[in-house]
């Protein structure tokens, strides 16, 4: 019988947020799924800015805003895969990394169920409960 153990899930569910995060960067630069369905908001956005700076315009904060998301579940994907599959004692030794892994993911679980629709609140969903399984099977 095959033996999973708790890299497996680890792994997996730094798979879905780096397709998460992947996803979504490529959403932010190419087509208009993330675009406002009214034109004219987009244009207001292009020539208004916040208070904070007149050197920027909304719609470059929403630029950036997504890319910089995007990165954080890349990164979040790409180091947390890479300590399950290469450096796994370590990352299963630390309670600082596996509870940080812990916090981040709970930390989208929330967000996105405050502020966005289903599909990524069921996948960072999907990916912590993986990664709770992770956890559990760390010594198994």
């Amino acid at each position: 019988m095959l033996l999973i153990r708790g890299s497996f899930f680890i792994t997996l569910s730094a798979a879905i947020a780096l397709l998460l995060g992947l996803v979504h960067l490529l959403y932010t630069f190419h087509g208009s799924k993330l675009h406002p369905r009214d034109p004219d908001l987009i244009a207001r956005m292009k020539t208004d800015s916040p208070r904070i700076t007149s050197q920027t315009t909304i719609w470059r904060v929403w630029i950036g805003i997504n890319a910089t998301h995007s990165l954080c579940l890349i990164l979040f994907g790409a180091v947390y895969g890479y300590l399950a599959m290469c450096q796994s004692e370590v990352l299963f030794n630390s309670t600082f990394l596996l509870g940080l892994g812990l916090v981040l993911l709970l930390a989208f679980v929330a967000l996105s169920h405050l502020y966005f629709f289903r599909t990524p609140l069921l996948g960072v969903i999907l990916a912590t409960v993986f990664y709770l399984l992770g956890i559990f099977l760390k010594g198994k």
